[in-house]
């Protein structure tokens, strides 16, 4: 058997070099959408069900994140921290649910919602992406548009997430996201996904930053509470963006 660690580090590695590579103009369009939202006024969200709200969670509330990207939560079905875990899955083919979430949402027009969804096949991520470009909000979809080329939608429409997007960013990711098999291993393992879309919503967290300050916009981050003056630094955010930051209420 081979050095599995170096096998899954190496095929991770080939995954974010192909992103960074292929996806740049998705990347720098999302980016843009982002600083332009900041910008006028309006606010940001993330949302992703199960292992892809991982991604989402990941540029909230953070050191060295953008202090106005806050979380689209869908109860039950935002991570593993439900009983049974399967619960969540289930939760994505519910039709209706995006709208009655969105519903109760702060979104309004004008803001940016990122949707993570590695496959974009069930009808939580694609209703939420079709519902919330009605409301007037820009969307980006992050998701394997692999998966649209073999599986089918569980949407009545037939559609996947990509199909309702203002920007698309593919993740590269190849269906089953397993990098691994290997003989004595009855299933393919080795998940990529989590650390490839991660690296893409902070690349493109990171571009919305500098194009904010190419335009003589300070951007609001935060800084590590670990370091000293942190916490002050973070409060000062919050007090002046405080009615676009929602995971504060």
């Amino acid at each position: 058997m081979t050095d599995l660690a170096t096998t899954y580090f190496d095929a991770a590695i080939a995954l974010l070099r192909r992103v960074r590579d292929e996806e740049s103009e998705g990347i720098q369009a999302a980016a843009t959408a982002v600083a332009d939202a900041v910008a006028a006024g309006g606010r940001v969200f993330a949302y992703g069900a199960g292992h892809s709200s991982l991604p989402a969670q990941d540029v909230v509330y953070r050191s060295g994140g953008l202090a106005l990207v806050n979380l689209l939560a869908v109860p039950g079905a935002v991570g593993v921290d439900v009983v049974p875990a399967t619960l969540g899955s289930a939760l994505e083919q519910v039709g209706g649910l995006a709208g009655v979430v969105l519903g109760t949402s702060p979104l309004r027009a004008g803001d940016v919602l990122v949707i993570v969804s590695l496959s974009g096949r069930n009808p939580l991520p694609v209703e939420m992406a079709r519902d919330a470009r009605a409301m007037g909000v820009t969307v980006v979809g992050v998701t394997s548009v692999a998966y649209t080329k073999e599986t089918r939608s569980r949407h009545s429409s037939g559609t996947f997430l990509k199909d309702h997007c203002d920007i698309v960013i593919d993740s590269k990711i190849a269906l089953g996201d397993a990098e691994l098999s290997v003989e004595g291993i009855p299933a393919p393992f080795g998940p990529a996904s989590t650390v490839v879309t991660s690296a893409l919503m902070q690349a493109v967290v990171a571009t919305a930053a500098q194009r904010l300050a190419e335009r003589g916009t300070t951007p609001p981050m935060l800084r590590s509470g670990n370091v000293d003056g942190g916490h002050e630094w973070n409060a000062a955010v919050f007090d002046e963006y405080r009615d676009r930051i929602f995971y504060r209420h």
